[in-house]
């Protein structure tokens, strides 16, 4: 029997929707592992595993600041324990000012970040008394900054009384208010990964052939008809993935890619940050 934990099944189960014994014989053949296991549960079928996102008990605020010139912004994520912190005004103050502070210096990396000084202390420290002051874990692991373009945020509360869960953050390469709220909204609800094509790395790409083409064998495809098979469910994989291929949240007819050109900007990069996710 493959050598795997109770806490493996639950962690399949969460990323996949797959039930308890598919996911501990999708565990046994993968001989453990978890990766593979997914995999094997895609090639067989299972409901929603291509779409699940793992689920998180983590809480917590994304925050955003952006420039009175539109021309830098800030996307950062502050963790907590519990809702209660979360919407507490003291934690939302922290998040708040770690994001100026990111605005201020502009650190290349999180580890940059942590080590940088505010008010006289490392951020790390300031965030460690911030574990002291509101009495739980608080943790900061996230952050975005643009600061070559036209930038927007996007804001979603999943709940009325949290602070935002959902944040986002594009740059386009010239001003278009209402495009970038549009494009922005459309990134908060349908979570693409990729912003085109061929910002995908080759070995997801091959990865997803190799998944559709055992898909199709599963399902008892003829052989001849398998190329044309798996290059249609490669393309699905783009249009479900790649922010430019998707349909477009207010009219479906229509690509984001499409949106974007008869409004005559272009989006360079964006960001999305949902809490614990």
């Amino acid at each position: 029997m493959a050598n795997y934990t109770a806490a493996d099944v639950k962690k399949l189960r969460e990323l996949t929707g797959a039930g308890m014994m598919d996911c501990k014989k999708a565990l046994d053949e993968g001989e453990g592992n978890v990766d593979k296991a997914v995999e094997i549960l895609r090639v067989k079928g299972q409901k929603g595993v291509a779409k699940r996102e793992s689920r998180s008990a983590e809480n917590g605020a994304v925050v955003s600041l952006i420039a009175d010139d539109k021309s830098a912004g800030v996307l950062l994520e502050l963790k907590c324990e519990t809702d209660f912190v979360a919407k507490g005004d003291k934690f939302q103050a922290v998040a708040n000012t770690l994001a100026a502070h990111v605005a201020a210096t502009k650190p290349a990396d999180l580890e940059a970040l942590l080590a940088s000084e505010i008010e006289g202390k490392t951020v790390q420290a300031y965030v460690d008394e911030a574990n002291a002051t509101l009495g739980e874990k608080i943790v900061l692991d996230r952050f975005a900054q643009f600061t070559d373009g036209y930038v927007a945020a996007y804001m979603h509360r999943t709940m009325p009384d949290l602070p935002p869960q959902v944040g986002v953050l594009v740059e386009l390469d010239k001003e278009n208010a209402e495009t970038a709220k549009d494009v922005a909204q459309h990134i908060a609800a349908f979570a693409p990964k990729f912003l085109s094509r061929e910002d995908v790395p080759a070995d997801v790409v091959e990865n997803e052939r190799r998944v559709a083409e055992a898909t199709a064998k599963e399902e008892g495809k003829p052989e001849a008809a398998l190329p044309k098979i798996v290059e249609g469910r490669v393309n699905g994989f783009f249009k479900e993935n790649c922010l430019l291929d998707q349909p477009f949240a207010k009219d479906n007819k229509k690509s984001v890619a499409k949106v974007l050109d008869e409004a005559g900007v272009a989006i360079k990069r964006f960001a999305r940050i949902r809490v614990g996710a």
